[in-house]
């Protein structure tokens, strides 16, 4: 019932290629290219983006001047249409100023010619393969990359459309990195030493604004709240949210009606928060003084937070910023983004529990997730409303940002399965999470990388797709396998 704050999107820029000679060769031959592009770009405008047309480029001259206009478009990604054969100068000049990740597509209107009555002006129509080569080798001695060749048929033809897509959702990611405010409020959770994090480099390494937030700036915010909006709050937590009676642990009560109207208090803070500073998310941990209204405001996030996280706005514990990045990326390919850490193992049926204490994308829960009120928070300061649920069960996909020892960052991935079963009743989110070839060797593979304790969680198996956004940003990437 949640609904994003801000439709995912992106700038899609493509482009035809050609050869100019054709033109004057064959009658009608560029109309009919044209005709074909216009096919694929209705493939593109299923994924709901913004097209951007720079039309056909057939000579260096046109490829210069479109040049120009690809830089000011400020496109997210680029799709290079091969329709005929193409010289490479009229790839060179893009390939190698445009700075923006280019993708080759290489779709035959004919599944296979009839040859029969084949004949040269046919061939070209299909000749999309011809000049890939051509392509890819000017980039490479450019020093400059193609970042991915999709090959198939105009027509009916699904794995294309996947790729399509794939990429329209990786264009999504980098359209809301380019300039995101991922807001850091409070401190790192003492001696966390893999909490830290450089908001400069931070910036430099994903395009993204470091806001610093104060406390008190939540707290000006909370005072200013109206009881009709509380109480709207309240009622939007009870149709998201099972309120069930304490089942065996005994810092597990039912909800209170205190915690509930505080949690709803908070929650339309945070709202306000985001507007306020216009947030893409946050990242956050502070404790304050016992009995203060600093600790009882900071303390009871959970619930806001997790409706956020199901808005699109990604909102973090533990003042974990590269956690908060992991999870935005997750979010804008429409995978989720939950908080999460590992948990006990069952050795017995070879599975680890994967979750945290909140915030959680409750998008991707299995079934209607649980609040329930805890006495005390394990390991910080405070109580109050707490989110419990596991995620949809099927694939599942991990990612973790770490830094290495020179301080550049790296993308640490995983993929398994989460799978039906009971899991604690502690107010906690948890998941089933089975790994290969065992879930004891997988995690191991998985410590030995140096990752931070905590990760994204996301469902379906994306690793290749966050692969390719780690190339993109230029980033270390593993996949732990």
């Amino acid at each position: 019932m949640i609904q994003r704050l801000k439709k995912r999107t992106a700038r899609i820029g493509v482009f035809a290629v050609g050869h100019e000679t054709y033109w004057g060769q064959f009658e009608g031959l560029l109309d009919s290219l044209m005709g074909y592009h216009e096919e694929f770009k209705n493939i593109v405008d299923k994924n709901e983006v913004e097209i951007i047309d720079f039309g056909m480029i057939d000579t260096s001259e046109a490829s210069y001047k479109a040049l120009n206009r690809i830089k000011e478009s400020n496109v997210d990604i680029l799709l290079c249409n091969m329709v005929t054969y193409a010289i490479s100068a009229t790839f060179a000049p893009i390939i190698r100023d445009a700075n923006v990740p280019i993708i080759l597509v290489a779709l035959q209107p004919r599944k296979a010619m009839d040859y029969s009555k084949a004949n040269t002006y046919m061939q070209l129509q299909n000749d999309n393969i011809c000049a890939v080569p051509e392509f890819t080798s000017v980039a490479v001695r450019l020093g400059k990359e193609v970042n991915d060749v999709i090959i198939g048929t105009l027509y009916d033809d699904k794995e294309v459309e996947e790729d399509i897509k794939v990429w329209c959702d990786i264009a999504k990611v980098m359209h809301d990195l380019k300039g995101a405010r991922i807001g850091l409020m409070g401190h790192v959770m003492e001696a966390m030493y893999d909490m830290h994090a450089d908001p400069t480099a931070i910036s430099g390494a994903f395009g993204v604004h470091v806001p610093l937030i104060e406390v008190d700036d939540v707290i000006k915010l909370y005072k200013k709240v109206d009881e009709e909006r509380i109480h709207e709050k309240i009622k939007v937590i009870e149709e998201n949210f099972h309120m069930p009676d304490p089942v065996s642990d005994p810092v597990t009560i039912k909800v209170t009606s205190e915690d509930l109207y505080q949690a709803a208090k908070t929650a339309v803070t945070l709202d306000d928060l985001v507007k306020e500073y216009n947030l893409t998310g946050l990242a956050y941990y502070y404790e304050g003084e016992e009995n203060s209204l600093h600790r009882l405001v900071s303390s009871s996030f959970i619930v806001g937070n997790s409706l956020l996280n199901a808005q699109g706005v990604p909102m973090c514990g533990e003042f974990d910023i590269k956690t908060c990045i992991a999870m935005l990326i997750m979010d804008r390919l429409n995978i989720g983004g939950s908080f999460a850490e590992f948990h006990p193992f069952d050795f017995e049926e070879d599975f680890i529990l994967v979750g945290h204490d909140g915030p959680h994308h409750i998008a991707i829960a299995e079934g209607m997730p649980v609040l329930r009120s805890l006495t005390k928070y394990h390991g910080k300061p405070g109580s109050g409303a707490s989110v419990e649920f596991k995620i949809k069960e099927g694939p599942i996909t991990m990612l973790g940002i770490t830094q290495n020892d020179k301080g550049g960052f790296k993308f640490i991935i995983g993929e398994g399965i989460s799978k039906k079963g009971p899991i604690p009743p502690t107010g906690n989110t948890n998941t089933r999470g089975f790994f290969e070839p065992t879930t004891k060797e997988f995690i191991k593979k998985w410590v030995m990388e140096g990752p931070t304790h905590h990760y994204a969680l996301g469902i379906g198996h994306n690793g290749k797709v966050i692969e390719k956004i780690a190339k993109i940003l230029d980033i270390e990437c593993v996949i732990v396998k």
